[in-house]
């Protein structure tokens, strides 16, 4: 499976500490492994899908977009405050 990043989701990733990207890198694992796993969203942000998973103590978002059946865009991640706001306005 071949994992497309926006500029949004690399800034994010550089935030995490060490522990908290090998999380990130599990949850990657799953979603790559079934990419169908995410919720699909409707309205305007129809064709993203949200994981949701532990990054710490904390719950995280994780959007991405299936592209085909070999590639996944990862778009951003974060806690849900504010996320789908700013996922509105970033969606690539």
């Amino acid at each position: 499976m071949r994992l497309l990043v926006t500029p949004t989701f690399v800034r994010a990733t550089k935030k995490l500490h060490p522990p908290q990207k090998l999380e990130l890198d599990a949850a990657l694992r799953v979603i790559s492994g079934n990419p169908a796993i995410g919720e699909a969203k409707v309205g305007d942000l129809v064709g993203i899908r949200v994981y949701k998973f532990r990054l710490g103590n904390q719950m995280c978002l994780l959007a991405y977009r299936i592209l085909d059946e070999e590639s996944l865009k990862l778009i951003t991640l974060g806690s849900h405050e504010n996320f789908y706001r700013e996922l509105k306005r970033k969606d690539d």
